[in-house]
């Protein structure tokens, strides 16, 4: 699958399948069952010590078995529910399961999930489990996208984790190419958008194929060069890019 960032950069994703997305979510009930079971035996231990509490507190022992019964559904939807929207928002669209497999969930477009995705994609998910997910599968299976209910209701896809290749070692080995040359200082101020795009640039230089690099870097310096002195002009693109990054540091 290919997303195209505004700034015309075209990001490449793998799309996880049926096999690795069970495996996770297996994973992650695995996960949940063992939490679950230590705290169903904890609680067990706890019962004796506190069978007299309900006459201490003049309470009726059915209400006091109520409100225990109450605490223990609040505890299964935290584990069986919460748990997915915490750990994808903390790492970034990962759960355990997801990790060890390697994929994560992204929003459509390549955009890093938010917390409402995730929400609304976890409750879809109360459903396709009580279903035994087989509309997952389903959904998954006849998607050309490998999307399950919870994806097309959140606008999510799940990607796979790509290790990272290095085309170029000797760049790394040398950093990120700041030049040793002055820095160049805009003769007009440029706007926070302006900047944004430099900082990615820089960001992202040493990580996108060659030509891709170079066609984002002239796109950008096209737009700030009006904005520079003379100079400039005898500069490459990339040049100009990266020291205006460097009068930033």
């Amino acid at each position: 699958m290919t997303v195209r960032t505004p700034e015309s950069v075209a990001f490449h994703y793998e799309l996880a399948g049926l096999g690795s997305r069970f495996l996770a979510v297996t994973i992650d009930v695995i996960i949940q069952g063992a939490v679950g079971f230590a705290l169903f035996f904890t609680a067990a231990l706890l019962i004796p010590a506190v069978a007299d509490v309900p006459k201490a507190l003049h309470v009726n022992s059915a209400q006091f078995a109520s409100f225990f019964a109450a605490l223990a559904i609040i505890v299964f939807f935290l584990l069986f529910f919460v748990y997915f929207i915490i750990f994808e928002a903390v790492w970034n669209g990962q759960t355990p399961g997801k990790r060890l497999l390697g994929i994560r969930v992204v929003r459509d477009g390549g955009y890093p999930i938010d917390v409402g995705s995730s929400v609304l994609r976890n409750l879809i998910r109360v459903v396709e489990a009580a279903l035994g997910y087989v509309p997952s599968a389903i959904s998954v299976l006849l998607s050309s996208e490998n999307k399950r209910l919870g994806d097309y209701a959140a606008g999510t896809i799940v990607v796979r984790d790509r290790a990272f290749e290095v085309t170029s070692p000797q760049t790394w080995l040398h950093g990120d190419g700041i030049p040793d040359a002055p820095p160049l200082e805009p003769t007009s101020p440029l706007t926070a958008q302006e900047w944004e795009l430099v900082d990615r640039y820089v960001e992202r230089r040493s990580t996108l194929p060659p030509s891709v690099a170079a066609l984002t870097a002239t796109r950008i310096a096209a737009m700030l060069r009006p904005k520079l002195d003379a100079q400039s002009a005898s500069l490459s693109d990339d040049a100009v890019l990266m020291r205006l990054f460097a009068s930033r540091r």
